[in-house]
């Protein structure tokens, strides 16, 4: 599903050039739960970025689903990341005027699905989450985990077969955290692959593979 070759990503800062990402190369089958774990400034949110086409490499070649990403034009990619890919960030990225479930419709829109059938998806991504009671709240109305619950369902109400993960659980507490994960190993179950960025051991290693990255460098390690 996800295949990087010699992928490099390089950043002029003043006069000298920073390696983001450092000639990695990384494959993830259909279906895997990987983590990607590293300390600040490693490289995970650049990588995560190009997985998810919210970025394009320097060198390198990207196959997605066996196809070249240079090959997609900005539309296209808009529309694999919009049906695709499902985004879950660690700030949650609500948009605040929007009850929870007004924020899950959003990408519906954005491919052009009828009323009838967002109301039905919307419904059924809240109840995966737990969260049909709030339906009607405001983002400032839910605590931490009930807005990464919505964030979780609207990254899941697109149906996507890939769900990309940046420290979704960072801003919050152990037993949040633990539901937030739940939800994940819930999702891998129903066949999503997820791919997890975190600085977190333990929650990497509830992965079924993890994969370091320090300096814009992968390597490989057994769970």
């Amino acid at each position: 599903m996800i295949d990087l070759k010699n992928v490099s990503r390089i950043y002029q800062i003043g006069s000298g050039k920073v390696f983001a990402l450092n000639k990695a190369t990384l494959h993830i089958d259909e279906g895997e739960f990987v983590s990607i774990i590293g300390p600040s400034g490693s490289g995970k949110s650049t990588l995560m970025n190009i997985i998810g086409c919210l970025d394009t490499a320097d060198s390198g070649t990207y196959l997605l689903d066996d196809i070249p990403i240079e090959a997609y034009t900005e539309t296209e990619l808009a529309k694999i990341r919009n049906r695709k890919i499902g985004f879950v960030f660690q700030s949650f990225n609500l948009i605040h005027k929007l009850t929870a479930e007004e924020n899950v419709e959003l990408p519906l829109i954005y491919q052009g699905i009828g009323k009838a059938e967002r109301k039905s998806r919307v419904a059924e991504a809240l109840e995966r989450v737990d969260l049909t009671k709030r339906s009607r709240h405001l983002p400032s109305e839910l605590s931490g985990g009930q807005q990464q619950r919505v964030a979780i369902a609207r990254a899941i109400v697109t149906r996507p077969s890939l769900i990309l993960g940046d420290e979704p659980t960072g801003n919050l507490d152990s037993k949040t955290t633990e539901e937030i994960m739940d939800i994940f190993h819930e999702l891998h179950a129903h066949g999503n692959t997820i791919v997890l960025i975190t600085h977190d051991q333990e929650i990497a290693e509830q992965a079924s593979r993890i994969v370091h990255i320090r300096d814009g460098k992968l390597s490989e390690v057994s769970v």
